[in-house]
């Protein structure tokens, strides 16, 4: 008798600590799919992998997952803040790479961060089905899955985005919204920032001169002290996200409960992205992105800062 697979086997590697199973997929599964094998949860048709990166063309070039196209950040945020693109902008780039909102479309990066801000942003715009490989490339090539050189995969463009873009224009807040909701007792905005640059010892970045907290904002933690890019306190050694229930106790104890209104912010936007996408995997309602963070909060003077060292 054949039976349906079941998607949370070791064979699947889904997790069932997730409400959104299907949008956190392993190394295993995609490797399956590439190579033409039945996998739980298959993506329709016409499914699209992309490598995320931050200047990464040439390692991309050297070594990728097969299949795969690439997609700069420097494409979806611009400086001075890193904040996101306009929305025509971001749209041009999701029609150019034949991304429509009833696709699926699968993300990786070297960095993890990286995807996830895409990640976010393609929930944003209103992409139905967006999945994020679990520990990313490094995962990948650990588990001694096929690599692949040479340029990134090609897709023939989309004519239109077959819906109204954004469709999820609350997934993001502006300094304003920010502002907003810390003036509401039941909702919370949420620092993804490690201890240091919490308690205001370090910036943690080169090109925000400026340390401190935006006062009122709650400690959702992030990583390892001085390195912007760890996300250990969300993290196993291997790179996978941590149980579920883990990330929702160290979150409970900072009064972070998901009622009402969440929004994460870092310090320009990769980090609070990763967390968005493991509270949407959870099924958090009411969360957005504080797109500025404090990269565009602490350049007003206007705006208060909190700092608890000063050493």
């Amino acid at each position: 008798m054949n039976r349906p697979a079941d998607p949370h086997s070791s064979a699947n590697a889904f997790r069932p600590d997730l409400v959104r199973w299907r949008q956190l997929v392993a190394p295993a599964w995609l490797a399956a799919l590439n190579a033409g094998m039945p996998v739980a949860a298959a993506p329709p048709p016409g499914w699209r992998l992309f490598e995320v990166g931050c200047g990464g063309a040439a390692l991309f070039a050297q070594a990728h997952i097969p299949g795969a196209g690439y997609i700069d950040t420097a494409e979806l945020e611009q400086e001075p803040l890193w904040n996101k693109v306009s929305d025509r902008a971001l749209l041009r780039l999701l029609l150019r790479l034949g991304v429509r909102h009833d696709g699926c479309v699968v993300l990786y990066g070297r960095s993890t961060l990286a995807a996830a801000r895409a990640a976010h942003l393609l929930l944003y715009a209103g992409v139905r089905d967006v999945r994020l490989l679990d520990g990313g490339f490094a995962l990948w090539r650990a588990g001694g899955h096929p690599l692949q050189a040479g340029a990134p995969r090609q897709h023939d463009g989309a004519a239109d985005f077959g819906a109204p873009f954004p469709a999820r224009p609350d997934y993001l807040i502006d300094t304003k919204g920010a502002k907003a909701l810390l003036a509401c007792a039941d909702d919370r905005l949420v620092s993804i920032r490690s201890w240091s640059e919490h308690t205001g010892k370090i910036s943690g970045y080169s090109y925000i001169e400026a340390r401190g907290e935006i006062p009122g904002a709650l400690w959702g933690r992030a990583g390892d002290d001085g390195d912007v890019n760890s996300m250990s306190a969300f993290h196993l050694a291997d790179g996978r996200m941590r149980p579920a229930g883990e990330i929702r106790e160290q979150w409970r104890q900072a009064g972070i409960v998901g009622a009402g209104r969440t929004a994460f912010y870092c310090g320009t936007g990769w980090r609070a992205s990763l967390a968005f996408f493991y509270a949407w995997l959870m099924d958090w309602q009411g969360i957005s992105v504080y797109d500025g963070g404090w990269c565009e909060w602490s350049r007003d003077p206007v705006n208060p800062v909190q700092r608890m060292q000063t050493g």
